[in-house]
C-alpha cells in the first residue's frame, strides 16, 4: 500500500494568522512568546510587580522619602522607579526637589508623561480625528527638486 502524498504548504509570514512573536527576556535572556509591554517573560515580569509591590510599601511606610534612597533601600534600579513614575505608578510628593516635565511642553509634573493641559488637548484632538473618521493631516515638505532621483558626482 503506497504512502499518502503529503501536501507541501509554503506560507510567507504575513500570509499565517497564527504567528507567535518571538523575543528575549530583558531580564533573564529566555525566549518568550512575546504579547505586549515590556520585552520581559511572565516569570520576570512577575518579579518585577513584586519589586513595585515592595517600593509602593516602603514610600507608605517612609513618607517624603527620595528617589535614591528608595532605589537603595528597595535595591531597585534609579531608572527603573522613573519608569514606574512615567507609567504613572508612583507618583512625585508636592515637597518633592526632583520633578519630571511633560513630554509636549516641559512644564512640570509629578507623574505622567504629559500635564493635565497637553492631556486635555490631545484627548480633544484625537476626539475630533475620531468625529471627522479620517487621519490628521500631516503638514507636506516642500522639496525644491521635487520626486526627482539623482546621483552625487
Amino acid at each position: 500500500m503506497p504512502w499518502p502524498v503529503e501536501r507541501e504548504f509554503s506560507l510567507s509570514w504575513d500570509e499565517r494568522e497564527d504567528t507567535m512573536n518571538v523575543r528575549n527576556c530583558r531580564g533573564c535572556g529566555r525566549i518568550f512568546n512575546y504579547l505586549a509591554g515590556p520585552h520581559l517573560c511572565p516569570v520576570c515580569r512577575e518579579k518585577l510587580e513584586e519589586k513595585f509591590q515592595e517600593v509602593k510599601e516602603y514610600i507608605k511606610q517612609n513618607k517624603g522619602v527620595g528617589i535614591p534612597e528608595v532605589a537603595e533601600s528597595c535595591d531597585v534600579d534609579i531608572n527603573q522607579i522613573r519608569q514606574w513614575l512615567r507609567e504613572g505608578r508612583l507618583e512625585l510628593s508636592a515637597e518633592a526637589a526632583a520633578h519630571l516635565t511633560c513630554e509636549a511642553c516641559g512644564k512640570a509634573i509629578r507623574s505622567g508623561r504629559f500635564c493635565d493641559k497637553c492631556m486635555i488637548n490631545m484627548t480633544r484632538d484625537f476626539n475630533e480625528v475620531l468625529k471627522a473618521g479620517r487621519a490628521p493631516a500631516k503638514p507636506e515638505k516642500q522639496d525644491p527638486d521635487g520626486a526627482k532621483m539623482r546621483f552625487l558626482k
